[in-house]
């Protein structure tokens, strides 16, 4: 406590800093909520059909509808589940899919913690996310459930290897693990064009670890129902779902951060460059286009060619490509020295 007898953090008062969170969080919530109806009508685009047309103009209050929809429906706990870790399951992993949000920097000093660990910081957070999963399909005391969840253990264990290695390579063009100066170091290059083929293991990798199609394996339908979501219902089950929406929206905003410049502009002059914000969310929100495109257009995989794809191709595929960048950098004297 300071000696005025106000709570600080970071040297600035502790409201200030409640605000700032509000000010990030209620936007990504608000996101969340019509990414729903986004991907919705990106996958009715793809099937020539209309989508959601009725709630509000254009469909656009679909969201809240189904918001109140799970709202006023009742929780229903199987007779044999662990009430306690049933109902803490969904809660674990929208939380983290929250926090993640402290170090993401949305413009030149827009970010709430500019910590210079910043990328240990989202691995951390990234790999808690599976425990939800876990503590759902373990607390449910039913066998799809619980095949879902070690299904998802095993799938996102297996696809973080390759994103570590991935994000090694971006670490070692850069100097830094702090995610403003790795979106600075693209200012004259964007990483997605001298490492593209990182670009897109670090995308697909990220469908892996969000369980997005062609990758969900864990709730797959066909063989086990809904997986760990099956005996979920109302809102409970809701905040799977905004936890998988908002890891969606994260995994978007890390790729921007480390391969598409974050907040710098594509056009080189003064009135463009000083769109920052602008930018750094019109990049987001094509990745998640083609979030919606790749569920709409590519069949799932069988879960042996999904080990065999993270296991046998993306992780030799990395690890070269972090020697190989080791390599040019040391050759050509072009390791960074300014961070």
């Amino acid at each position: 406590m300071a000696e005025t007898g106000v709570w600080t953090a970071y040297g600035l008062p502790l409201a200030i800093i409640v605000l700032q969170i509000f000010a990030i969080l209620v936007p990504i919530l608000l996101s969340v909520a019509f990414l729903t109806y986004f991907d919705r009508k990106i996958w009715a685009m793809m099937a020539l059909r209309r989508g959601p047309n009725v709630v509000g103009p254009f469909g656009l209050l679909q969201p809240f509808a189904d918001a109140l929809k799970m709202l006023t429906k009742e929780t229903i706990i199987p007779a044999g589940a662990n009430k306690v870790v049933f109902l803490l399951a969904p809660m674990v992993t929208m939380t983290l899919s929250m926090v993640a949000w402290a170090v993401i920097p949305f413009a030149d000093g827009w970010v709430l913690a500019n910590i210079n660990v910043g990328v240990l910081y989202l691995f951390a957070i990234s790999s808690l996310g599976v425990y939800g999963i876990i503590m759902a399909g373990w607390s449910s005391n039913s066998k799809y459930p619980f095949l879902g969840g070690l299904r998802s253990a095993a799938q996102m264990v297996s696809y973080e290897v390759s994103i570590g290695f991935v994000i090694i390579t971006v670490l070692l063009c850069v100097g830094s693990l702090n995610l403003s100066d790795i979106v600075r170091a693209q200012e004259k290059v964007w990483f997605a064009i001298p490492l593209f083929p990182m670009f897109v293991v670090f995308f697909i990798s990220a469908l892996a670890e969000t369980n997005r199609p062609p990758f969900d394996l864990p709730e797959a339908e066909a063989e086990l129902v809904a997986g760990y979501q099956v005996e979920y219902s109302s809102m409970s089950w809701g905040l799977f779902m905004l936890g998988e929406y908002a890891n969606m929206i994260l995994m978007s905003a890390l790729t921007t951060i480390l391969f598409l410049g974050g907040w710098l502009s594509p056009i080189p002059f003064a009135p463009f460059t000083m769109l920052g914000p602008f930018w750094f969310i019109l990049k987001i929100v094509v990745l998640l286009f083609v979030f919606g495109w790749v569920k709409a257009t590519v069949p799932r995989y069988r879960y042996d060619q999904l080990m065999r794809l993270g296991w046998k191709v993306f992780l030799p595929l990395s690890l070269v490509w972090v020697v190989l960048t080791a390599g040019v950098l040391v050759t050509f004297g072009w390791l960074p020295t300014t961070h």
